[in-house]
């Protein structure tokens, strides 16, 4: 177990538009504000669409990571996640997990990691920026190159 103080920076409630694409908006907020790292500690959306990771067939390792996706659709959300910065792309890379119901299946619900999605109606997210310490999410070759959250010592520059 590893532990971090986080020194936080600025919050923002952020919404999205009706028929937008969840994580290129997301992007694009976060050039907009400078907003390299942080925290999403709660989002509500409809989406007319989206792909979280799953699979309906048996594992062969369950232990590796499920790199298979659903398709669902018409479904309301709720969800969370971080934002940490990846140099090599100067971007942020965001890891979003969610839990949707389907709307015209008595809100029959899925909950995993959020590939894509497509806005219907709203987004309503509130957004955390960490000022330190400056989080990563480096590929660990010994857990199937899974990307993780790290946190560095030194301040954000």
């Amino acid at each position: 177990m590893r532990s971090y103080e986080l020194t936080t920076g600025r919050t923002f409630a952020v919404n999205f538009d009706h028929g937008d694409d969840f994580f290129p908006t997301l992007a694009e907020f976060c050039r907009q504000n400078g907003l390299r790292q942080g925290y999403i500690p709660m989002f509500i959306a409809g989406f007319a669409e989206a792909d979280i990771v799953g699979a309906c067939e048996k594992l062969e390792d369950p232990e590796a990571p499920v790199w298979s996706k659903v398709h669902l659709t018409g479904v309301e959300a709720m969800g969370c996640g971080t934002l940490a910065y990846d140099a090599e792309t100067d971007s942020v890379s965001p890891h979003i997990h969610t839990s949707l119901g389907e709307k015209a299946r008595s809100a029959t619900g899925h909950t995993s990691h959020l590939l894509s999605a497509r806005v219907q109606f709203l987004v309503e997210m509130l957004v955390v920026e960490v000022n330190a310490p400056v989080m990563t999410r480096p590929k660990n070759p010994r857990l199937y190159d899974v990307p993780l959250l790290t946190f560095g010592s030194q301040e954000r520059q």
